[in-house]
C-alpha cells in the first residue's frame, strides 16, 4: 500500500523595526525602493550588522515550539544567481539553526499528535520581484527583510494534517507578537514537500516540491491532489522524478514549474562578515521570562471559566478581540461577557467593518453593561439597541440608556401595579391558567411587555405574575 510522507516549509517575515542587517525600516509595504540601504543592495565594501530584535523574536519562536537551543551561532552565506538577489547571496544559517529538533501539538479526530520541528532559522528576503508587461521590476524594500524559516521533520501524515499544523503555528507566532503571518499578503508563506512509499519501506519515495502555497486551505487541496496524482503513476508503472510544482488555484491542481535533474549546489560557506553568536542562559531565561500568554494556556483558561467551546474559538481566532476580552475577562461575568463580545458586538464591527481597535466601545463600558444585563437593569434585548451606540459614539452606557430611553423596569411595586391591571382584564386566560394551560402565562406576559413598552425586566416579571396567578 502506497503512504504519503509530507514536510512543510514555511517563511514567516518578522515584524521588527529594522532589517536583519542594516538600519533600514522594515517597512516592505510602503512606497518601492524607499527603504533601501547599500548593504540591502550589496555595494563593495559594505558590512552587515545584526539586528538583536531579530535574535530575540526568532529565540521566542524556537522556545514555543518546543526546540533545543543552539547556543553558539553562526550565519552562512547561500550563493545563487537570481535578479531578486543583489547581492548573488543570502546571508541564512545552514550548519547552525537558532532552533532545532523541536514540535507542536495538533488534534486531529479527538486525538493529539506531535509534529516535529526539524529546524528554525534565521535569514534575509530577497526583493520583490513585480511582472509588468513583459518587463520584471524589482522592489528592494522587501531586501533583507528579516524571516525565520520554520521546517517540519517529514512526519505529516495527509492533508488534513498538514493544515492543521499550518493553523496551530500561525496561531503560535501571531500570539508570540513577532509577525502579522498574513499568508494571503505574503508575509508567510508555504512550501510543501510530497513523496509517496510501500507501507513497509524504509526508503522515501521520490520528493515533489509545491511552492508559494497561497491559503492554508490550498495546502491541504494541493497536497491530497498530488497524492492522488503520484499514486495514479506510480500504480501505471511510471518512474517519478524529482520537479517543482506550483499550485493552480482556478484548476485546483498542481503543474510542473521546472524538473530537478541534479540537487542545488548552493556553496555554502560561514559568512566572514558577522561574528558567532553566543546565546547565554541569562540571554534565553530572559526571553523564557517574558514570553506572552500564548493561545493554548488562554483555551485552557477559558474552559474553566464555563466558556463554551464555539465562543472560545472566535475569542482566539481574533488576537484582537482576545486582546480586547482580557482586559475584561477578569472583572466581569466570563459567560456573558464571551457571548456579548461573539455575538452582539463581533456581529456589529463585522457587519460595518469597523476594526475593534476603531470602535469607541471601551472596557469600563462593556464591564457595566454586562452588569447591567446581570442584574436585569437592562435586557439582553434592549442590549442589542445600546451596543451599537456605544460602538459608534464616546458616550458613557447611562449616557445611552438614558438618550435611548430604554432602562428595563425592575421596580417590584411597579411591575405588580400593572400584572393585576393586566389579568384583570383578562379573565380567560387566568382560567386557562388555572385549568393548566401554561400558554397564558407566554400570553400574558406579551400583553404586559406590550404595556411597559418592553422595558419590563422578564426574569422579575415571570415570577411576579406566577405568584399573582397562583392567588386567583
Amino acid at each position: 500500500m502506497l503512504v504519503p510522507t509530507i514536510g512543510v516549509e514555511v517563511h514567516v517575515e518578522l515584524k521588527s523595526n529594522t532589517k536583519v542587517f542594516s538600519s533600514s525600516l522594515n517597512a516592505f509595504d510602503n512606497e518601492p525602493n524607499k527603504y533601501v540601504s547599500v548593504i540591502d543592495l550589496g555595494y563593495p565594501g559594505t558590512l552587515p550588522k545584526l539586528n538583536k530584535e531579530v535574535i530575540n523574536m526568532a529565540l521566542s519562536a524556537a522556545i514555543a515550539l518546543n526546540c533545543k537551543i543552539n547556543k553558539v551561532m553562526h550565519f552562512d552565506r547561500k550563493n545563487y544567481f537570481y535578479p531578486d538577489l543583489p547581492k548573488g547571496y543570502q546571508i541564512t544559517q545552514n550548519k547552525t539553526p537558532i532552533g532545532y529538533d523541536g514540535y507542536l501539538e495538533i488534534e486531529i479526530n479527538g486525538k493529539k499528535k506531535k509534529i516535529g520541528i526539524e529546524r528554525i532559522q534565521i535569514e534575509e528576503d530577497t526583493c520583490k520581484s513585480i511582472h509588468v508587461e513583459g518587463k520584471t521590476l524589482l522592489n528592494a524594500n522587501r531586501a533583507g527583510v528579516p524571516l525565520i524559516e520554520v521546517v517540519s521533520k517529514p512526519v505529516i501524515e495527509t492533508g488534513e494534517e498538514a493544515a492543521l499544523y499550518l493553523e496551530k503555528l500561525r496561531e503560535i507566532l501571531l500570539y508570540l507578537g513577532i509577525s502579522d503571518v498574513k499568508i494571503e499578503e505574503g508575509s508567510m508563506r508555504c512550501d510543501a514537500n510530497i513523496s509517496l512509499k510501500e507501507h513497509d519501506s524504509p526508503e522515501f519515495g521520490t520528493k515533489i516540491e509545491i511552492k508559494n502555497i497561497g491559503s492554508i486551505s490550498h495546502v491541504k487541496t494541493s497536497i491530497e491532489y498530488e497524492e492522488k496524482r503520484q499514486k495514479e503513476l506510480l500504480l501505471k508503472g511510471e518512474i517519478l522524478k524529482e520537479e517543482t510544482r506550483r499550485f493552480d488555484e482556478k484548476t485546483l491542481t498542481t503543474v510542473l514549474m521546472r524538473t530537478k535533474e541534479t540537487g542545488n549546489d548552493y556553496r555554502y560557506f560561514p559568512e566572514p562578515d558577522i561574528p558567532y553568536v553566543v546565546l547565554s542562559e541569562e540571554w534565553i531565561s530572559e526571553i523564557k521570562n517574558n514570553m506572552p500568554i500564548l493561545a493554548d494556556e488562554l483555551k485552557e483558561k477559558y474552559r474553566k471559566l464555563g466558556i463554551n467551546e464555539n465562543n472560545i474559538k472566535t475569542i482566539i481566532s481574533n488576537i484582537s478581540l482576545c486582546k480586547f476580552f482580557e482586559t475584561v475577562v477578569d472583572k466581569t461575568n466570563p459567560i456573558s461577557a464571551a457571548n456579548i463580545l461573539t455575538s452582539e458586538v463581533l456581529g456589529y464591527l463585522n457587519k460595518n467593518y469597523i476594526k475593534i481597535s476603531d470602535m469607541k466601545l471601551n472596557q469600563d463600558n462593556f464591564i457595566k453593561l454586562i452588569e447591567y444585563i446581570n442584574i436585569g437593569k437592562i435586557s439582553s434585548k434592549q442590549a442589542k439597541d445600546i451596543i451599537p451606540v456605544l460602538i459608534e459614539k464616546e458616550l458613557s452606557i447611562d449616557q445611552v440608556i438614558s438618550e435611548l430611553k430604554i432602562e428595563q423596569i425592575s421596580d417590584e411595586n411597579i411591575l405588580l401595579e400593572i400584572i393585576n391591571k393586566i389579568i384583570d382584564l383578562n379573565p380567560n386566560a387566568v382560567n386557562d391558567f388555572k385549568d393548566g394551560k401554561y400558554r397564558a402565562v407566554k400570553f400574558l406576559m406579551g400583553q404586559i411587555m406590550k404595556e411597559t413598552k418592553g422595558q419590563a425586566s422578564p426574569q422579575i416579571l415571570n415570577k411576579l405574575l406566577t405568584e399573582e396567578l397562583s392567588k386567583r
